[in-house]
Order: C-alpha cells, then sequence, then structure tokens
C-alpha cells in the first residue's frame, strides 16, 4: 500500500475525560525475586494455534495476574523478551513482581500463519484473542484476571479487545506507541519489513544499546495481507471503539514518536473519546523511540507499565492469588 491516504475529517468529540498519572504504589522488591524461566507456549484460539511466550512467578501461590502482551506490525512475540537484555524485559520483570506474562503471536503470525495465511483484520484478531485467553484460563490460575500491555498496532488490537463484550473483564490497558490520526510522514505506510519506516519505528541511534539494529532483524515477520488492508482505516475505527471500553487506559508515547499526531490538541481527542474508561492515564516517555520496549528506556517503560497494573489492581481490589 503506497498510495497517500488522506486523513479522515476530524469528527465531533464529547468533553475530554480528565487524564491523570497514577500516584506512585508499593511493588514487591525486585531483588529478593528470582530469574523466571521464558518458555514456549501455544493456546488453542477455536481451533486456530496461537504460538508465543509464558513467564511465570516462582512459587505454588500462583499469579496476581495475566499479562497479554500484544506485539506490533510486522513484528512477533520475542519483541518483550528482552531482545538485548533479557533482565529488563516484560517477561521477566512481570513475572518476578507476581504475574503471569504471556506473550503471543498475533493471528497470522507465528504459529497460526499457517492456517490464516492471510491473517485476520484487527477486530478477528481480538476475538480469536479473546479466545486463546479462554483456554488459558481452562487450565491455568489468572489471580485478579488479564491485563494488556500492547505495542503498536498490536495497541489497536487490544483496543477492539477491551471494546468487545468479553474485554469489561480486563483489569487494565497500557498500551504505548498507538495514537488516533496519523502524522503526514507516516501517511504512505511504509514497510517495516522491506526498511522504509526505519526513521518512523527507531529515532534517534542513540536510543538503542549497540548490537540492536542486527539483533532486531531476528523478530520481523511478514505482515498479513488482511492485516495490512485495514492500517489505512484505523482513524475510523478508533472513534468505534473508545467509548464501548470500561476498563482503565493508559496511553505511553515515546519522545521520539514519529508515526502519530501527538500535540496536546491530538492527544486531548483521543482521550476525550475514552468516556467509559474509570482512568484514563498519558505519559510522554523521554528518551525513547518508538520501539520501547527494545531501546534503552525499556526497563523503565516495563515498570511504570507495571504500577500502573498495581493501580488497577488497587482500585478493583486484587482477587487472591491462585484464583
Amino acid at each position: 500500500m503506497t498510495a497517500p491516504v488522506s486523513t479522515p475529517a476530524p469528527v465531533s468529540t464529547p468533553a475530554p475525560v480528565p487524564t491523570a498519572t497514577p500516584a506512585p504504589v508499593s511493588v514487591p522488591a525486585l531483588a529478593s525475586s528470582p530469574v523466571p524461566a521464558v518458555r514456549a507456549v501455544t493456546l488453542d484460539a477455536g481451533g486456530v494455534p496461537l504460538s508465543g511466550l509464558i513467564a511465570e512467578p516462582d512459587g505454588a501461590a500462583g499469579p496476581r495476574s495475566v499479562i497479554l502482551a500484544i506485539h506490533g506490525r510486522g513484528m512477533c512475540a520475542d519483541y518483550f523478551n528482552g531482545l538485548t537484555d533479557p533482565a529488563d524485559s516484560l517477561l521477566t520483570l512481570g513475572a518476578r513482581l507476581g504475574h503471569t506474562v504471556l506473550a503471543l503471536d498475533r493471528p497470522g503470525y507465528g504459529a497460526s500463519a499457517g492456517p490464516l495465511p492471510d491473517g485476520q483484520p484487527l477486530g478477528e484478531q481480538a476475538t480469536t484473542l479473546h479466545r486463546a485467553l479462554a483456554d488459558f484460563a481452562r487450565y491455568r490460575p489468572t489471580g485478579a484476571g488479564f491485563f494488556v500491555v500492547a505495542h503498536s498496532d498490536g495497541g489497536k488490537v487490544a483496543l477492539h479487545l477491551a471494546a468487545q463484550d468479553a474485554g469489561s473483564a480486563l483489569v487494565g490497558l497500557d498500551i504505548n506507541g498507538c495514537g488516533w490520526r496519523y502524522a503526514p510522514e507516516a501517511r504512505h505506510f511504509p514497510d517495516t519489513l522491506g526498511g522504509g519506516a526505519s526513521r518512523l519505528n527507531w529515532g534517534p541511534l542513540r536510543l538503542y544499546a549497540p548490537g540492536t539494529f542486527k539483533a532486531s532483524r531476528s523478530l520481523l515477520r511478514p505482515v498479513p495481507a488482511r492485516e495490512a488492508a485495514q492500517t489505512a482505516t484505523w482513524p475510523l475505527q478508533y472513534p468505534r471503539l473508545a467509548g464501548r471500553i470500561t476498563s482503565p487506559v493508559r496511553l505511553t508515547f515515546a519522545e521520539h514518536e514519529l508515526w502519530w499526531e501527538l500535540d496536546d490538541e491530538a492527544v486531548a481527542a483521543m482521550t476525550g473519546l475514552l468516556t467509559a474508561a474509570p482512568l484514563v492515564a498519558v505519559e510522554r516517555l523521554s528518551g525513547a523511540g518508538h520501539n520501547i520496549s527494545i531501546g534503552r528506556a525499556a526497563r523503565t517503560y516495563h515498570l511504570r507499565a507495571l504500577a500502573f497494573l498495581e493501580e488497577c489492581l488497587r482500585r478493583a481490589g486484587e482477587a487472591p492469588a491462585g484464583s
């Protein structure tokens, strides 16, 4: 898809929902917790196999919650496994703080690429993920429930996930690198796998450790056709979803995020549509580019996402571990 796409005209929006950064909360000490093993996992999503990675907390008490990690366009579940430093990965940090972390290859990627060679549209991906989570919950404890951490186009799927009926049970959502309207430079949707999106995806080279760019090639996957076909329609999809989301939402935008329109007015318009969310938080993360979880700011972002999970658990009344 190379032809320029016009940005849809602004829609009428209700008064913005007040946004807030959650107050600091206490979290278990990382120093005393063992480093968890990361293992491969495959879930049955209504006959569709979804592959991925799982890290579980040490001990017999069961997890405090399950974190579902959803990767972005043209990536895979390994995005959350610490490309240059596994100790800073979401899988490792989340499990060390008592949560099961489940990073799945989205429909059309990994094990599902065979049965779904053209992938699925964003809404169908969300339905498939719901089925995978139901399969997971049949056999493993989920603690207080499912909390979603999603990156870029994975954030679009996460918002679909939360807007569906089954999404009302989500503990919360922490989404980074996903806005509403595309920035002018991004409106021709350059190809990530072909290297055309390098400036948009990375930002300044100093934001990443040596060896990151070479290592990141192992994460790249072809973008399924049915997913790619929906890229241009996201600015129309978001307003139809936002008002149906009833879980707390935190949006993080990197200092050097270039895919989206992110001036104060644009961000206020986006958050203003989240009218049913009980809490909407926004953060602009300094020293980071679009691919936050594989940059130098990864640990900072992951710990702040986990702090937001703590806030969501506190607000909901944390269920007993192992439930």
